[in-house]
């Protein structure tokens, strides 16, 4: 070999074997990126963990205190309306006057009635006299049996004619005792309805009145939730004006009919206020439990139940492997916006709640939470 040719041997014979060497690492390289399969992207859903809940349904009304005991107060007797001593809002004790009719006819008649006792008395200590100086004279023989049944006759209806009139000074004197409106039972005026110088009949309304003592609350409902209330059903009163406070009650009555212009139903709640006097009127939030369905319960909002075939089921994200389950459950109560679920789920499970119908069984998904507050489950 000439020194030419070896020269050229040894400046080009390594550099060959390097271009194979790479030439070599570059098809293994090729080959193994053929059989690599692209990382799978994942689906972006709103996915929340689940948490058990309360069961039991609290349905809201707003209500007004009331007394226990309310009725209009007004005189037994018709008469011209002299004079009021109460006031709207004045708190008053049993027995106090509260306004006066007019009794000048009261007391003509009151004093028409004792003259006429007056003088049944007479005829009647007249017909006893009689009647003991004919029985006097029947033993001695000295006057008739027809004498003496007359004699008794006379009595007896002497007798009665005093007793009539003792009945009819009795009648006067209520009468006139009519003429003053006293207060039945400790209590307070809610109303004024009649004015001094008013000529009234009897049993019109002079004041409206509501007795101290046990408070109600009253409130109304329509008639697609009536079937939810029942007499005895528990409830919790909270007050507008007295926030942080709430009382206990139950419901005590419920009006058989509905109100001809609302078409809701009135009903009493007994309030339990521990001998608390709380004003009348008062605005309150009424909230009646339902009893709770047995074993824990989630709620989830509506938007996220899906149905497979005719069962309800949920979206639930594996934490294994971040793919969706399809899980059927029971849903124990519909509400308006939410629903509570009280099979076939755990606490804790991530459940798709929004777009269930923009994924499938087995889809790779990335949970996000809601991106506002507002739309996050109940």
């Amino acid at each position: 070999m000439s020194r030419h040719d070896r020269r050229a041997s040894g400046a080009f014979g390594p550099s060959a074997a390097w271009l194979s060497a790479v030439a070599a690492s570059l098809a293994l390289l090729s080959g193994c990126s053929k059989h690599s399969a692209p990382a799978e992207p994942a689906h972006t859903v709103i996915a929340l963990p689940v948490e058990a809940v309360d069961g039991a349904l609290a349905a809201r009304f707003p209500g007004e205190v009331h007394s226990r005991f309310e009725m209009p107060l007004s005189f037994r007797v018709a008469g011209q309306l002299l004079s009021r001593s109460a006031r709207l809002g004045d708190n008053v004790k049993k027995g106090q006057a509260l306004a006066r009719l007019d009794d000048a006819d009261a007391l003509k008649i009151q004093a028409q009635a004792a003259a006429a006792l007056d003088a049944a008395e007479h005829r009647l200590t007249f017909a006893t006299q009689q009647r003991d100086r004919d029985e006097a004279q029947a033993a001695q023989n000295l006057i008739s049996q027809l004498q003496l049944d007359q004699t008794h006759d006379a009595y007896a209806s002497a007798l009665a004619g005093r007793d009539q009139a003792r009945q009819q000074l009795a009648l006067a004197q209520a009468q006139l005792h009519y003429n003053t409106l006293l207060a039945d039972n400790d209590g307070t005026i809610t109303s004024e309805q009649a004015e001094v110088g008013q000529v009234l009949a009897a049993g019109q309304a002079v004041f409206g009145f509501a007795w101290s003592g046990e408070r109600d609350v009253f409130f109304s409902v329509p008639e697609g939730q009536l079937a939810g209330v029942s007499v005895g059903q528990a409830a919790t009163v909270s007050l507008v004006a007295m926030p942080g406070k709430s009382y206990g009650g139950r419901v005590r009555d419920i009006s058989p009919a509905a109100d001809p212009q609302a078409r809701t139903y009135r009903v009493k709640l007994a309030l339990d206020t521990a001998g608390q006097q709380l004003p009348l009127g008062m605005t309150a939030q009424v909230s009646l439990s339902a009893p709770a369905p047995s074993g824990p319960v989630v709620r989830l909002p509506a938007t996220a139940l899906f149905h497979d075939k005719e069962q309800p089921a949920v979206w639930v994200v594996r934490p294994s492997d971040s793919r969706l389950e399809l899980r059927r459950v029971t849903v124990t109560r519909y509400g308006e916006h939410d629903v509570l679920v009280g099979a076939g789920l755990a606490a804790g499970e991530r459940v798709v709640m929004q777009g269930v119908h923009a994924v499938a069984a087995g889809e790779k998904v990335e949970p996000v939470a809601p991106p506002h507050p507002e739309d996050a489950p109940l």
